[in-house]
């Protein structure tokens, strides 16, 4: 039996961008997914018609349910998705779909492979991505302050399209403190740190021109959440389980 697969997409007032975009994800899902899947609209704190967006939504299509969450912080969206979900694979993905759908199965294929945690690139040699100087510049020198202090091996830690074992998030969510932009870096440190098997996968990813992500604030909240893992300490929390295969889900 294959394993099942729960895909968030967090959104803060994404009316306009939403329906167009499950209705994409929704088809390619259906044409290239062999797994069972559900789609998660993961809403913190919407104030204009995403809410109501998202009920309609998960009405029109049978695998896409709607969790509200009252307080903002994308973070704290996918918290409480995973933590809810009953799937055996856990994921999201960025509202805008800047990564290309094709390498989600991909992500899938990596997870039931025997990783615990698979993550687009878009910083490996073989990725195609399409976006502004100064925001590469951003990523590699963040990413490489990330490699210095951690020593690390994963490329990019801040691309908005992973997948992982609900049983790893279990283990590493609960000692996750950022809720906002930083939770992914958090999680990959902390797995990183704890000896789950990461795998990149490099992706072809277009930038967003409309996307309301602030760098400047984003990149200070990133920065002090990487000074408090150096200097304040990996927390201690559960290792990896034994190699794992869809057989023992």
């Amino acid at each position: 039996m294959n394993s099942t697969v729960d895909i968030t997409i967090p959104v803060y007032n994404e009316q306009d961008a939403l329906p167009e975009s499950i209705r994409r994800l929704h088809r390619f899902l259906e044409e290239n997914l062999k797994n069972p899947w559900r789609i998660t609209i993961a809403d913190n704190a919407s104030t204009d018609a995403t809410r109501s967006i998202s009920q309609l939504l998960s009405q029109d299509y049978s695998r896409v349910s709607y969790l509200y969450v009252p307080n903002k912080g994308r973070g704290r969206a996918l918290r409480a998705a995973w933590m809810d979900s009953t799937a055996d694979f856990v994921g999201y993905m960025d509202v805008d779909l800047s990564t290309d759908l094709r390498h989600f199965p991909q992500l899938i294929a990596e997870l039931e492979s025997g990783y615990h945690i698979a993550i687009g690139s878009r910083l490996s040699r073989a990725s195609q991505v399409t976006r502004g100087l100064k925001r590469e510049i951003i990523s590699r020198s963040y990413n490489l302050l990330i490699k210095g202090m951690f020593f690390t091996s994963f490329p990019d830690a801040q691309c908005g399209f992973k997948a992982l074992h609900r049983r790893t998030a279990a283990a590493l969510v609960p000692s996750i403190l950022n809720n906002n932009w930083f939770f992914d870096t958090e999680l990959l440190i902390l797995a990183a740190k704890r000896g789950y098997r990461i795998k990149s996968v490099p992706v072809k990813w277009e930038d967003d021109p409309n996307s309301s992500v602030n760098v400047a604030s984003t990149a200070t909240e990133d920065i002090k959440g990487l000074f408090r893992l150096r200097f304040g300490g990996i927390p201690k929390i559960p290792g990896p389980p034994g190699p794992i295969d869809s057989g023992q889900l």
